[in-house]
């Protein structure tokens, strides 16, 4: 468990990096949207070939369909709840989230953040060892999406101190999202391991869908697939060579 806590910590500090970097290099909107295409491309890969490719091996066809359609619908629900309730714009990066509700907010970034967190949890019951394609993924799509969300709340009108805690407080939630994924799963049979693989990827492919690509397709212009695609090759190698 505490190892496990250790590399969703790993995973949640990639916020609080992308955090400071957002707040203090002040970076254009392009080059915050295309380092979000970049991490959208990374965990893309780390889905399909960790996540949903072991989820497949381990129980089936069955299992994987039914994990993704639950972590996609748990996801959905969560966010619209979410966004009803004035979190809707919360990684924007040109201070639409001066419009919401900070409580919202903050349950946004958990709700964004959980699944991802999780996944490493759970990458550490295949074979006892963590999955470095699925720490990376996480890791290099947290920092854009902090930088993105920091830069917003700055100029929305949030205190750099209330900003920073909010991703300090989310790493620390990462890390025992990590840990429980671990613990609870311990002793489930291959089948229940592979339906939260499942359903850990389908919440990440959909919080992907709803707010990291519209924000890298909306800034990013015409090079945001192609950095996109360098994203998944990176991963890919990763996953691959390492």
């Amino acid at each position: 468990m505490w190892e496990a806590m250790w590399w969703g910590l790993v995973g949640g500090l990639a916020l609080v990096v992308g955090a400071v970097v957002g707040l203090v290099g002040n970076p254009r909107p392009k080059v915050i949207a295309l380092v979000m295409a970049f991490g959208s491309g990374v965990l893309i890969s780390a889905l399909a070939f960790e996540l949903a490719a072991q989820a497949f091996t381990g129980g089936g066809a069955l299992a994987l369909a039914a994990g993704l359609a639950a972590g996609s619908a748990a996801f959905y629900l969560g966010d619209l709840v979410i966004d009803r309730r004035g979190g809707e714009h919360r990684k924007r990066s040109d201070g639409r989230q001066r419009s919401g509700a900070a409580l919202a907010i903050v349950l946004g970034s958990l709700l964004d953040g959980i699944p991802e967190s999780a996944a490493i949890g759970v990458s550490l019951l295949d074979g006892g060892t963590v999955g470095a394609a699925v720490v990376a993924a996480v890791f290099l799509s947290n920092v854009p999406e902090s930088m993105s969300a920091a830069s917003g709340l700055r100029k929305a009108g949030h205190s750099t101190r209330w900003i920073l805690g909010l991703w300090a407080g989310v790493a620390a939630v990462s890390a025992l999202a990590a840990g429980l994924g671990y613990a609870t799963l311990g002793g489930a049979s291959r089948e229940t391991v592979a339906a939260v693989q499942a359903f850990a990827a389908g919440a990440i492919l959909t919080m992907l869908a709803d707010t990291m690509m519209p924000e890298a397709f909306e800034n990013g212009g015409n090079a945001t697939g192609v950095v996109a695609t360098f994203g998944f090759t990176t991963a890919f190698l990763v996953s691959h060579l390492a």
